[in-house]
């Protein structure tokens, strides 16, 4: 049976067999996901994909919104991680609040960002492991907002 994420057990179960998984060895998380986005070298119209080709500001930058408007890269990307050894990834959302969101008008779009999100790192934790038997994690991200500059993303 697989045990999606949206599966009542499975928090519970996945909760108890990580626990377990910290108390044999080092678990080891991603790593930084705007460093592999920016390898990538997209064009502001890559940012805005059909959906939003008329939004009012630059898109360029905002990182999150690739889990709505290139959600394969953002794939390739957990799944590369993996692939090195990872046990955990970290949902693409590390800007998905609307403090952070506000720099592109975005702010409406945060439930979306951090549910696509969500949806596409488990999809691919889920995925790997069924391929390779090992279970896999995924780990929510966020900036913290307060401490944040006002200062466009890039």
């Amino acid at each position: 049976m697989r045990r999606g994420w949206l599966d009542a057990t499975s928090p519970r179960a996945s909760s108890d067999a990580f626990a377990a998984l910290l108390k044999q060895r080092l678990v080891i998380f991603d790593g930084a996901m705007g460093t592999m986005i920016q390898r990538h070298h997209l064009s502001e119209e890559q940012f805005r994909a059909e959906r939003f080709k008329a939004w009012r500001s630059d898109l360029r930058g905002n990182n999150d919104l690739l889990v709505i408007t290139q959600p394969q890269i953002i794939a390739d990307i957990h799944r590369a991680y993996f692939d090195a050894g990872a046990d955990v990834i970290s949902t693409n959302t590390f800007n998905s609040t609307a403090v952070s969101q506000a720099d592109y008008g975005m702010q409406s779009l945060v439930g979306e960002l951090n549910l696509e999100a969500a949806r596409l790192a488990r999809q691919v934790a889920d995925e790997v492991t069924v391929k390779t038997g090992l279970q896999r994690y995924v780990a929510g991200a966020l900036d913290p907002p307060t401490a944040r500059p006002r200062y466009r993303r890039m």
